[in-house]
Parts: structure tokens; sequence; C-alpha cells
């Protein structure tokens, strides 16, 4: 898989993120480890203007970003201005607020939508939407993700699966995939295993049950620029450790 991009969101090491030194100190180490870029998220308590000169000194592109949707909706122009900065095309959000999810909000972020994907756009940026496993809730007989999936397929959104969460929300990472070729810039992975208590945990890409044979080749074929490696929780592993046995096993896959 050495053709492809592989970077890493930086949410999965937000521990370590929060001053200047601990990110200057991380990103070298990410840089070290192998990883080809990184995704700004979970970073809290430096400025996007701080950030841009700690990131462009590591010598690693930012390939995407999570911000809330409250700043897309009402900071485009300050969201245009960072993304400039960052020097990074693929606008993303984690999630979106409680209140969303329902009908009434499925249509509320369908009507809010345009405004953002049309002023990102013009500025030459895309905007993806990332999902967890609530998406795949249904409603009136069709999941959540669904219905935005195909009430936005006119309005400019792209999609940024996350393996482990559509498979934590009973749905199939490959199907997704392939649903949302041209459609999907980047794609989160993170690996699921179950322990013998029947507890349902995190790990290293390529440790766990999930089927990467079949989800990079679909990735390949659905136009996936950046292959992100996320780990929510490591429990009681090493966090560098368990991002570095990602990588490895990313790069030696073909």
């Amino acid at each position: 898989m050495a053709e492809k991009l592989i970077g890493l969101n930086l949410y999965s090491l937000r521990e370590f993120t929060q001053t200047e030194g601990a990110l200057k100190e991380t990103l070298r180490k990410v840089k070290d480890i192998g990883y080809d870029g990184v995704q700004i998220s979970g970073i809290k308590d430096l400025a996007p203007e701080k950030i841009t000169e700690i990131v462009s000194a590591s010598g690693l592109p930012i390939a995407a970003t999570h911000i809330s949707w409250d700043m897309f909706r009402d900071q485009l122009p300050r969201v245009i201005e960072i993304h400039r900065m960052y020097g990074c095309p693929h606008a993303a959000i984690g999630g979106l607020p409680k209140e969303y999810f329902s009908l009434d909000g499925a249509a509320k972020f369908l009507r809010e939508l345009p405004a953002v994907t049309d002023g990102l756009a013009k500025a030459g940026f895309d905007f993806s939407y990332h999902n967890h496993n609530h998406e795949l809730a249904k409603y009136d007989g069709k999941t959540w993700l669904s219905r935005v999936f195909e009430g936005s397929a006119a309005k400019g959104l792209s999609f940024e699966i996350d393996t482990y969460w559509i498979q934590a929300g009973g749905g199939d990472p490959v199907s997704w995939i392939e649903r949302c070729k041209g459609r999907i810039p980047l794609l989160h992975l993170k690996d699921m295993i179950v322990t013998p208590d029947r507890e349902q945990r995190f790990a290293p890409v390529g440790d766990g049950n999930l089927e990467w044979g079949k989800i990079l080749k679909a990735a390949g074929s659905s136009g996936v620029e950046w292959y992100l490696v996320e780990e929510d929780t490591f429990y009681d592993a090493d966090p560098f450790e368990d991002v570095a046995r990602s990588c490895r096993f990313l790069k030696k896959t073909a």
C-alpha cells in the first residue's frame, strides 16, 4: 500500500498535543513512525496560527480537519481562513449535535448544508461527514446516514467513513465505502476486537476482526485519497506503539 497516503488523526494522541512542546514532540514521533500526514482534531489549547507554525516545521502535511458544525455554519470565513493557513483541501466534521439525530434533524442538516458546501467549494475545499454508530439508527425504516447520503447527492457532501463505527452500528464497512465511491476522499481506519468478557474494544489496524483486505480493496477503487488511522482509546497499551502498529500494517499491506 506504499502508493497510498497514510495519515494519523491527531485526536488519537490528543493527550499529547495540548502544548507547543508536546505537539512538536508528538509530530516528531509521528513522522519517525512513517506517517505521511496528519488530521487536525482534538487540539483544544492551541490557536490555528500556532498549529500551522508547528506542523509546517514538522514536515508533515495536514491532510484533513475536524471542526464543529456550529463553526462551519456560523463562522465559515474563519474556517476557510484556517484551511488556507493549513494548506489543507479537506474540511470535515466529526459529528453533529444531538438535536440533528431525528427525521426533522436530518432535514435541518440538509437545509443548512448547501451554504457550507457551496462556500467551501468556491474557496477550493471539499467537505466530509464523519460517522459514528448512532447514524445507523433507523427512522421510518431507513438509517439516518442513508437519508443524509441520498439527500445530499446534489449538495456537495462527501463522506469520511469510519470502519469501526460502521461495524459497531451493524453496517458493513465495505458496502458503505463502495456506496460512497467518488464521494469519499477520506477514510477512517480503526479495528475492532472483542474480549473474552464480550467487551467490544478499539484496536490497532490489523490486530482485530475487520476484514482489511476487502476494506482496502474497496477504498482503492472508490477514490479514497487519505487513509487516516484513528484509535479512540488505548486501554493499557502504549499509544505511540499502537499507532505505529497500525502504520506498519498499512505500509506492508498491498
